[in-house]
């Protein structure tokens, strides 16, 4: 028997889980309190479809079968009939709570239910839950439906076996999911992340260079290597952890270790700063311009998805 998904929100990441759901032909019953959302979501998901029939070798009856598996849900209470939860609302403990309050309401205590929080440990939300041991983080990426990234991170009272159950979906899916040892704040992609956003905003606050430079610098030195190996294989592969071992005794004292939020990050959000969205970032766009840096990036996914590992299973 198809296996039925619950999907709360249907905002930018939510699209893309979605058109993977139904790609896969899982039924997807979908929650969001926006009507102007739902609309928009069947645009992007049929768009995505065409994505996957073009660069993934998909085939072509999607066009027609995706939409007999996607259901809108008036609220939360259609996720009665679902085998697994996902939410994947705005990254705020507080509504994801309120939600969570909800969904526990409507569905059986053995559902399982995955948070696509990209910060919040798991822990912290399991708290004061009915069943805090199906909860389990499912951390995605931008495009959902496209990337084979996908983290996994279990709270402190997560069972194995709804770990083992999520880590087993993920590789239906056609993701390389990874399974964090640890939760804390970030798990390990956004940790990774953050601490590199933060010394790009340092440079850039010491003059070092202008954004655009350190743009460049980055693209041609990090991003050479980083859509086929990570830190670790990249200093095995350059001279070895003995090499930059070295090399970071008088580096490590000059990089940024402040827990302040950067000045520069702050006047992002004093000037409500969204990026291609808003039209202004830490570069302006144009809406043409904004367009060609995301279609850039969508096609920079199909590639390093064929070039990483083409035999991996879709």
């Amino acid at each position: 028997m198809k296996q039925t998904f619950g999907l709360a929100g249907l905002g930018l990441l939510g699209r893309g889980i979605a058109t993977c759901l139904l790609a896969h032909d899982l039924r997807v019953i979908a929650y969001t309190p926006s009507s102007e959302e739902f609309v928009l979501a069947r645009q992007i998901i049929a768009q995505s479809i065409e994505e996957l029939i073009q660069y993934a070798s998909f085939p072509a009856s999607l066009r027609e079968t995706w939409e007999q598996n996607f259901q809108p849900a008036s609220s939360v209470a259609d996720f009665s009939s679902c085998d697994f939860i996902i939410e994947s609302i705005t990254e705020s403990f507080e509504a994801k709570s309120r939600l969570f309050d909800e969904i526990e309401q409507a569905i059986s205590s053995e559902t399982p239910i995955a948070s696509n929080t990209s910060a919040i440990p798991i822990a912290r939300l399991q708290q004061n839950r009915k069943h805090p041991e199906r909860f389990v983080g499912m951390h995605w990426a931008e495009p959902a439906h496209a990337t084979r990234f996908l983290e996994i991170i279990p709270g402190n009272q997560t069972s194995s076996g709804i770990l083992e159950q999520v880590s087993a979906l993920a590789r239906t899916f056609g993701k390389e999911p990874c399974v964090v040892h640890q939760d804390m704040p970030g798990f390990l992609a956004n940790r990774l992340g953050y601490a590199l956003y933060r010394e790009a905003c340092f440079l850039l606050e010491q003059g070092v260079a202008d954004a655009e430079t350190i743009d460049i610098s980055f693209r041609n030195s990090i991003g050479l290597w980083a859509s086929v190996c990570g830190p670790f294989r990249w200093m095995d592969l350059t001279g070895g952890p003995a090499l930059y071992g070295r090399a970071m005794r008088d580096v490590l004292p000059t990089l940024s270790a402040t827990a302040e939020l950067p000045p520069t990050m702050q006047k992002m959000i004093e000037s409500h700063a969204d990026g291609v969205r808003s039209g202004h970032g830490f570069f302006s766009y144009t809406e043409e311009e904004a367009r060609r840096w995301e279609d850039l990036y969508r096609r920079n996914v199909w590639n390093v998805r064929s070039i990483v590992d083409p035999s991996f299973p879709l």
